[in-house]
This record gives structure tokens, C-alpha cells and sequence, in this order.
């Protein structure tokens, strides 16, 4: 049994406990730190002790998946906050060196995040000034991008000058020498894949947009990937939480030598061409991105080949795309005119019929799947049929979760395939179903009635809940079992249990729960 080893992003369940949840379905061993190693939210990991652990497991292992962002700040959100310089970030990364100094056989599969510019004033996962100025910095990163492309008129020119004026000289000096430094982090791990160091190496977009600090950092890294010849070995685009999923989904083809042949389908005409809410290209473009770093290829026969991916995408982008939150008559006109949902149901029980691995992307809605749709292949007995589904925040972390998960599924139902792990089928039926209790029965269902009819009675934001957590993780206990009883009675496994429901970073954006099914647990 091969070894993979597993420095996640942080210790979120989708970070944790998705990629450890795809290698269960598989013959092959992944080893994850334990929980208590990882930090918490802005509480940075225990860097040195994670680095010790590496070293022990790399002396065994055939395969490393690690997020940089952990390897070298403790994890996402400390990315941004950390005070290290840049020597300590460099000599913490040059461990990698060490341990494929040691194992020269050992393949290391990274990813390294360009720090994100959120739109908004928020401190919870950004530093304490980003509650009065985070819409300020994020305007001038995207001013400073256009005026740098020579694309600003003379209106914006003159805000980039306001702006500049507002931003006080500390906080400029704090930001912008994080986001230099966390840069050349990413250019020294550039140098490591062209030094035979980092084998493969995906640079994910985290909450970007056309122009700005991220656009233009982007772009320079494009340009030093190119000048490198790195085009096979490193990929830049839109994503974060799923990309150790498409890694493991890579490691898997690599070490089964298998070549998945995907093709797809949309619900919208329109749907390949928009660009989703917190991206910056069009669906089509991210599509492709996800498929190969997952080490698939597209084809375009809907009948011969080891996946069908149907992907229920809107036809209108960006602002215009409708969120889980957003009440169902508020949505774009284009969402009744331009998505035909009964069409894209009806060849989804074609295809299944004719005994095609269909699996469903779900990113119509941003933060949730589309009720409308799974409540009608529920009912026309579609659902259950299904390879794979994820339908979870945004278009990059859905679509690289259900690529994944149906790559592996695909191998798995080739003839003969069967044998090389017995307990594929349980643990592939695990996950598909925890897919349905979080994308559809919390973000889309339970988060949506809480965040918005109970919470204000109480005097609580989605984000800040006070010490009332308790509270508030029984009451979510109660919906989603509601929402299993109504909406998953009909599994074909046998009755659904949820246990263990908890928020993992004390806020309503994510649920960590486990699933049962008759003697199977897994946990998300």
C-alpha cells in the first residue's frame, strides 16, 4: 500500500477531512497530523512540531501533498497575519529540501496560495485594521492594477491618490510587507519545482477578481512559470480549500496510471462563458483547470467516456449569480429563462439509464446547491444514481471536490477494478452522502433559515455568535436532522445518522458533523 503523507491548509473539515475522506476510498494510505498540531483559525499551528512530524513520516512515504501556507505560517488565516521575515520564511520552506534529501524517491505535490484581498471591511480572518479600511485596501489594489496596465482614467487616478492619502503609513507598511514576502515564498517554491525539489505545484486564486493585488501578482508568477518552462509542472487558478483534494486526485492517476476521459454537459447555453462570483475567467476555463491538475482530460462524447460531469452553471456571472442566502424569488430573471433545469434533469436519468458515471457539479449558487434542482432529481430517482456531487461555496472548491471524488470513482468501476479495495463502494457512498448533508442540507437549507429568521432574535451576526455557540450547534443539530428525515429518507444504504455536529471555527460558514450508515461512520 502506498503512503501519501498530508500537511493540509488548516484544520477545517474540508481541509482536514475531505482529502483523508477520498484516500479511504482507495488502496492507498494517507497520514494526516493530528487535530491538535493545526492551530485554530487565527491561532497559527505548531510549526516546529509539524515539521518533525514530516520529517519521521517523508522517511517512509512515496508521496507528500503539502500546503505551503501551513508548512510556513501555521495556515490560511495566519498567512496573513504572520510578523516572520523573510529569512524565516525561506528556511522554513527549505525543509522540503531536507526531506527529498533524504528520500530521494519521495514526490512532493505543493500548493501555495497568493493571499487573498477580500471586498469588504472584516477582521475575523484578515488583520484587526481590515475592519475599517478592508474595502480601501481592495479598491486600491484593483486602481493600482489598472493604473500599472495603463487602463485607469482619470477618475480612478485621482481615487488611487485619495486612497493612498486615507491609508496611514503603518497599516501600508504592515500589508504590503506581508504580501512581498508571502511573493517571494512563492517564487522561491517556483524555483524548487524547477530544481527538481517540488514535482507538481498548483497556485490557487483564493477569492479573486479581474484586476487587483492578486490579479497582478497572478500574472507576474505566469510570467516567471513561462521564462521557467513550467507549464506541465505548475498551474495558477482559482481555488483554495479543494486543492488538496485535486492533488490527491492526481496522485491517484499517477501512482494507477490512469488517463480519466471527462465529458461535459451544462444546464445553461450560456453557462461555459460566464465567470463565476469570486473569479476571475470564465467557467469553461476553470473547468479545464480543475480536470487537469486532477489529471484528467476533457472529451466531448457525452457516451464514451469514464465520466459524465454535468454541471448546473448559471447564465448570468459574477454579482448576478444568485447565493444560497438570496430568497428564491429574488434570483436573476436568467435563472427562469436561461437554465433549463427539467432539460438537465431529464438527461441525467438518460445517461444514468444507459449506465454512464454521472457525476453533478453543482454551481449555479454560489454557498450551497440549487434546492430547486436536487429536490426534482430526488424525486425522479436521479439522485441517489449519482458517482459524485459537491455543490459547496464557491465554483473552484465544488468543482475540484466532485472531480476528484468522480476520478476515483470512475477507476474503481472498470471491470476488475473492483478488487484492488473492497471498501471503495462504502467509503465512496460515505462521502457522496455527506456531500448532500452539507452542500444541500446545511449552506443551501439549515444555515440559510438560521442565519436569517433565528439569529437576529437573538442578536447574533452568521459570523459572530457570541458565547452563545452551544446554543445555537444544538439548534443546527435539530435542522439538519429535519432535513435528513424529509429530504434522505430514501437512500439505498440503509437509515442515515448524524452525529457529532460542531462549528469548527465558531461562526456559521462551516459544519463539521459525522455520517452513519448502518455499522459505517465517516466524519466531515
Amino acid at each position: 500500500m502506498k503512503k501519501v503523507i498530508y500537511l493540509p491548509l488548516d484544520e477545517r473539515p474540508c481541509n482536514l477531512r475531505y482529502p483523508k475522506a477520498l484516500a479511504d476510498m482507495t488502496n492507498m494510505q494517507m497520514v494526516v497530523p493530528r487535530r491538535e498540531l493545526l492551530g485554530d483559525m487565527k491561532t497559527p499551528a505548531d510549526v516546529l512540531l509539524l515539521h518533525e512530524w514530516l520529517k519521521e513520516e517523508a522517511k517512509s512515504a512515496e508521496y507528500l501533498i503539502v500546503s505551503i501556507d501551513m508548512l510556513i505560517y501555521g495556515g490560511i488565516v495566519p498567512s496573513r497575519l504572520h510578523q516572520l521575515t523573510l529569512e524565516d520564511c525561506l528556511e522554513r520552506v527549505s525543509l522540503l529540501k531536507e526531506l527529498k534529501g533524504q528520500n530521494p524517491n519521495l514526490k512532493i505535490y505543493a500548493y501555495n496560495l497568493i493571499m487573498r484581498v477580500p471586498a469588504y471591511s472584516s477582521s475575523e480572518e484578515e488583520p484587526e485594521y481590515y475592519e475599517q479600511v478592508g474595502d480601501r485596501i481592495y479598491r486600491l489594489g484593483w486602481l493600482t492594477d489598472k493604473k500599472e496596465q495603463g487602463l485607469a482614467d482619470a477618475q480612478e487616478l485621482e481615487e488611487f491618490n485619495v486612497i493612498t492619502e486615507e491609508l496611514s503609513d503603518e497599516i501600508k507598511k504592515d500589508y504590503f510587507s506581508r504580501r512581498q514576502k508571502n511573493f517571494s515564498v512563492t517564487v522561491q517554491v517556483l524555483q524548487m519545482v524547477d530544481g527538481g525539489v517540488v514535482d507538481y505545484l498548483i497556485i490557487p486564486l483564493d477569492d479573486n477578481s479581474e484586476y487587483g493585488f492578486t490579479a497582478r501578482e497572478q500574472r507576474q508568477l505566469m510570467l516567471e512559470v513561462d521564462r521557467r518552462n513550467l507549464l506541465d509542472q505548475v498551474a495558477i487558478y482559482p481555488g483554495a480549500d479543494e486543492i488538496a483534494c485535486t492533488l490527491f486526485s492526481r496522485v491517484f492517476c499517477e501512482e494507477h496510471q490512469y488517463t480519466p476521459e471527462i465529458a461535459l454537459r451544462y444546464s445553461s447555453t450560456n453557462g461555459p462563458n460566464i465567470i463565476p462570483r469570486y473569479e476571475d475567467r470564465s467557467l469553461s476555463e476553470s473547468i479545464k483547470s480543475h480536470i487537469t491538475s486532477a489529471g484528467g482530460v476533457i472529451v466531448s462524447d457525452e457516451i464514451q467516456n469514464d465520466v459524465l460531469l454535468m454541471v448546473h452553471a448559471p447564465a448570468v456571472g459574477q454579482k448576478f449569480m444568485a447565493e444560497s442566502s438570496h430568497p428564491l424569488e429574488t434570483r436573476h430573471r436568467s435563472y427562469f429563462s436561461e437554465v433549463n433545469i427539467r432539460e438537465f434533469a431529464q438527461a441525467m436519468k438518460h445517461f444514468i439509464g444507459k449506465g454512464r458515471n454521472v457525476a453533478l457539479a453543482d454551481v449555479a449558487i454560489c454557498n450551497g446547491g440549487d434546492h430547486s434542482l436536487l429536490q426534482l432529481i430526488e424525486k425522479q430517482g436521479s439522485l441517489y444514481e449519482l458517482s459524485a456531487y459537491a455543490g459547496w461555496n464557491t465554483n473552484g472548491n465544488t468543482m475540484g471536490t466532485v472531480v476528484a471524488h468522480a476520478i476515483i470513482s470512475s477507476y474503481y468501476k472498470k471491470e476488475g477494478k473492483t478488487g484492488e479495495c473492497p471498501e471503495h463502494e462504502r467509503e465512496s457512498r460515505n462521502f457522496f452522502y455527506s456531500r448532500l448533508v452539507e452542500d444541500w442540507g446545511y449552506q443551501s437549507v439549515v444555515r440559510k433559515h438560521v442565519s436569517y429568521q433565528i439569529l437576529p432574535k437573538l442578536d447574533l451576526t452568521p459570523r459572530y455568535l457570541k458565547d452563545q455557540v452551544p446554543e445555537i450547534t444544538k439548534l443546527i443539530e435539530e435542522r439538519l436532522k429535519e432535513f435528513v428525515q424529509t429530504h434522505l429518507t430514501n437512500i439505498p444504504d440503509g437509515r442515515m445518522k448524524l452525529e457529532d455536529i460542531h462549528l469548527p471555527w465558531r461562526r456559521m460558514f462551516e459544519v463539521g458533523f459525522t455520517v452513519c450508515l448502518e455499522e459505517s461512520k465517516v466524519r466531515h
